[in-house]
This record gives structure tokens, C-alpha cells and sequence, in this order.
């Protein structure tokens, strides 16, 4: 068994964890605070929890100004499903997400989806890996253009000539090689703006890279990022580790 498999079976073996799970699975992104709210813990132990379930990437960290915001990361999940599961159950868990599908579809909040990723590299190095037009283009088949100065504009180019950007946006902040925020949108749908918020720190010796796509105007869009930000994302981090990216274009834009 594989030493992050390991780290989380031992997080969930524990009913205080899954409960914690539980707390941010029914409304994600809560402070400390919050989270103690309502059940018998202290903000000590509760820490000590939390610390258990980010080290095994269960629960990803962002910072929203003196707030320290906890998410749920459903990737090393979905991993554990797809070795022991998917093999066996593919055609009777098919048909519960196409239910639990319908049932996201009647839901009113807004929603936000959160990706980590540990890259073998650099903080100066993933900033440059998300502002350079060139590499940009290497690993996601568009160049993102900007000077990347808070206020100024920002592009999601195509790289076949044509001068065509499937996404544009503002840059919201800009904190080098730190933080990045940019609105988001479609040039089709400019009303249906939203944020993405990269999250770049030194997690020992590599880089915890952690996205952020926020007020996603659907669940049609959600499930069309969902699909969109590991793929761009294990590019990034293929290019950055052994100099090439996975594949070609894994992602166009938003609604793909």
C-alpha cells in the first residue's frame, strides 16, 4: 500500500475526523470556529484533527485575509475508489452520481470547488509556470496574457494564431510568488463571472499548489471545471518535475 493511502485510512479511521468531514462536506470553506460549533471539541483538539486529515490531503487549507478557511478535497477519495472500487461497482456508482447530479442541480448555494496539488519544484517556479504565456501554452494549449498587475486585464489566448481568448478576466490580486486572483469568464457569458484564487507555499522541501474556482455561475459549470483543473493541473506539475507535460491539450476553457 502506498504511503498517502496509509496517511488516509488513518484519518478516517478516527470518528472525529469523518465528522469533521462530514461538517465540511455539508458546508465547505469554515473557519476553526465554525467547525467547533455545536460539537463537543475543543479548538486544541479540533486542530490537532485537522492537522491529521491536511496531511493526508484530505482537508485543504486558504487563507481569506486574518480568516483561515478549511476545505474538503475529495481527490485521494476518489483515488482510493477508483484502485478498490470502480473496477467492481463502475455500473451501479454511475447511476447514484447521475442522482446525486439531479439533486446538486436543485440546490440554490453557490458553488465553489477546491483542488491541491504538491509540486517537486519551487514557489517562483509555479508562479512562473501560471503567468508565462509560453509555458502557459506548453502544458494547457492556451497563453495566459497579462502583466499580472492588480487591475489590468487578463486573457486566455489560443495558440493556433487566431488571437482568440476563450476566457478573460481582471487580475483581483497579485502577490508574487505567493497569491494570484483573477475573475473569470467567458466572452459569450461575461455576466457569468467568477474567481479563481492560487494559493502558492513552501510545504517542506516542494510547493502545495492550491486552486480555488469560486462562485461558478452552475453546477454545469462545476462539473465542467472538475474535469478541467486536474487535468491542467498534473500537466503543470509533469512539466515542472520532468520537463514535459502529460498531454498535449487537456483542457480548453471553462465549458469544456
Amino acid at each position: 500500500m502506498r504511503p498517502e493511502a496509509d496517511k488516509v485510512f488513518k484519518a478516517l479511521a478516527d470518528p472525529t475526523r469523518r465528522s469533521l468531514l462530514d461538517r465540511l462536506r455539508e458546508q465547505n470553506g469554515q473557519t476553526l470556529g465554525q467547525l467547533c460549533e455545536g460539537i463537543a471539541m475543543t479548538r486544541q483538539a479540533a486542530t490537532q484533527h485537522l492537522a491529521v486529515l491536511e496531511a493526508a490531503n484530505l482537508v485543504a487549507v486558504a487563507r481569506r485575509g486574518r480568516e483561515k478557511l478549511h476545505y474538503l478535497n475529495p481527490v485521494p477519495l476518489h483515488e482510493i475508489g477508483q484502485r478498490w472500487i470502480d473496477t467492481f461497482e463502475r455500473p451501479r456508482l454511475r447511476a447514484l452520481e447521475a442522482i446525486k447530479q439531479r439533486a446538486e442541480e436543485s440546490m440554490t448555494v453557490i458553488p465553489s470547488y477546491v483542488y491541491v496539488t504538491y509540486i517537486d519544484s519551487t514557489p517562483e517556479k509555479v508562479w512562473q509556470a501560471l503567468t508565462d504565456a509560453d509555458l502557459t501554452a506548453s502544458y494547457w494549449g492556451h497563453s495566459n496574457i497579462s502583466d499580472w498587475q492588480v487591475g489590468s486585464p487578463w486573457e486566455h489566448r489560443r495558440t493556433d494564431g487566431s488571437g482568440v481568448a476563450d476566457v478573460v478576466g481582471t487580475v483581483l490580486a497579485s502577490d508574487p510568488p505567493r497569491k494570484l486572483v483573477t475573475t473569470w469568464a467567458e466572452p459569450s457569458t461575461p455576466d457569468a463571472v467568477s474567481r479563481v484564487v492560487f494559493d502558492i507555499k513552501p510545504h517542506g522541501t516542494i510547493v502545495q499548489l492550491t486552486v480555488t474556482h469560486e462562485n461558478l455561475p452552475d453546477e454545469a459549470a462545476l462539473r465542467a471545471i472538475s474535469g478541467g483543473w486536474p487535468a491542467v493541473l498534473s500537466n503543470l506539475k509533469s512539466l515542472l518535475e520532468t520537463g514535459s507535460p502529460l498531454s498535449e491539450i487537456p483542457w480548453r476553457h471553462l465549458g469544456e
